[in-house]
């Protein structure tokens, strides 16, 4: 009997011995963790901040670090997320870890430690990648920071209205009316730029710059070929109103109506496309030249008489207002009176303000073999013009005005 109790108490003692040196190994290893990741903290960025601002054109979102870092910019589906993974970084405990963004541009933010090297910050935004951009910056009263922002990104048209090449700086007859000045379209000098669209060179990509004659028509619609294109569409919305009215949409309704009206006139119309989706065939991978000369193609394949680009501008606030045309800087006659015909017709027929036409070098009007203009018909970040462009009045009228011009151009 003495025996078994010797033998069940030492039993008993030897599990807890093996219990204390397991529970001695787990809090040693974490230990050894712990130190180990207080060690490679000290070479890592602290992300200490999440900092979030809204304005009428676009949300911004700040995080603050401690170190430069590098980062990936991905996006999720169903809903539409945009993710951005710090590389090296940790997470500091007194971070808050979500908030709620009360804007049209961004629902929420979200911040974690994906793993124990890598932050993963987590935006809902429906915005298209021309509507969104993430940068570093670096100095100042915080050491490096990662901005995130998203809307309006600066002014008007990405999208077609891309100026590949500097424009030579206008005289001063040709800066238009308002005293604002400046047109409004990117790459122009006054109001705004592409919304996250690239300028720079035109080299090495897309087809080579058209050269183009003074082409003769005769009187009227009836047999024209004209290829009609709605800026933006899918992944890249354009500009946006302050009420959350997408250029693309805008750009496609009007497109929409005049070629119904064309067709009814003996016309045959091109679409660059007829619903809310990009036109080249790598849809949102396709780059912003891609995009831009598969718009080109369609006009250009199909030996299009004429091609019109239709956009709507936007500035970084509600004053200025109005319709501008464009053609190229090196382009035909007709293709600068078709740019004229066309807004002077707009502008007859809305009401708005004539801001004249300018030259430019925006992809569509100069790789298309024939006249070309690009119309900004009004401004969609003025509060009465987005209501005017978002009504079937408005778009009706506007069709309208743009067949009067087309009238008027082929005589």
């Amino acid at each position: 009997m003495q025996y078994c109790e010797k033998r069940a108490w030492l039993c008993l003692f030897r599990q807890a011995m093996l219990f204390v040196a397991g529970f001695m190994l787990i809090f040693g290893a974490a230990q050894a963790e712990a130190a180990s990741f207080a060690e490679r903290a000290g070479s890592m960025s602290e992300i200490t901040a999440v900092r979030v601002s809204n304005s009428a054109d676009k949300t911004r979102i700040v995080l603050d670090g401690t170190r430069e870092a590098s980062y990936k910019v991905s996006v999720l589906s169903n809903p539409q997320r945009i993710v951005v993974d710090i590389q090296n970084a940790w997470i500091s405990p007194s971070l808050k870890k979500s908030t709620t963004i009360d804007s049209r541009f961004a629902k929420s933010v979200r911040i974690a430690q994906h793993d124990t090297s890598t932050v993963r910050v987590v935006v809902e935004s429906s915005m298209g990648k021309n509507n969104y951009k993430v940068f570093p910056l670096k100095g100042g009263s915080t050491a490096y920071r990662i901005v995130m922002d998203f809307g309006n990104l600066g002014g008007s048209s990405s999208g077609a209205a891309i100026d590949f090449n500097p424009q030579p700086k206008p005289k001063d007859e040709d800066k238009g009316t308002a005293s604002d000045s400046g047109s409004g379209t990117a790459g122009s000098t006054g109001e705004g730029t592409a919304i996250g669209g690239s300028t720079g060179s035109d080299t090495g990509s897309g087809k080579g710059t058209v050269t183009k004659g003074e082409p003769v028509f005769t009187p009227g619609l009836k047999g024209k070929i004209i290829a009609l294109d709605a800026g933006h569409g899918g992944s890249d919305v354009g500009a946006i109103g302050p009420t959350g009215v997408t250029e693309k949409g805008v750009t496609l309704r009007v497109a929409t109506e005049l070629q119904k009206r064309l067709v009814k006139e003996g016309a045959t119309v091109l679409m660059t496309r007829s619903t809310d989706t990009e036109v080249s065939p790598k849809k949102a991978k396709a780059s912003d030249i891609e995009e831009l000369q598969a718009r080109c193609d369609v006009g250009n394949d199909q030996n299009a008489d004429i091609f019109i680009s239709l956009h709507m501008d936007s500035f970084t606030n509600s004053s200025p207002s109005g319709t501008t045309g464009y053609y190229y800087v090196n382009g035909s006659k007709a293709g600068q009176r078709l740019a004229r015909t066309l807004s002077e017709g707009i502008v007859s027929a809305l009401g708005t303000g004539n801001r004249g036409t300018k030259s430019c070098n925006f992809y569509v009007v100069k790789h298309t073999t024939m006249p070309a203009a690009l119309i900004e018909m009004a401004f969609i970040s003025n509060d009465k013009e987005e209501r005017l462009m978002n009504s079937d009045e408005g778009v009706k009228k506007a069709a309208d005005g743009l067949v009067n011009g087309l009238i008027s151009f082929f005589g």
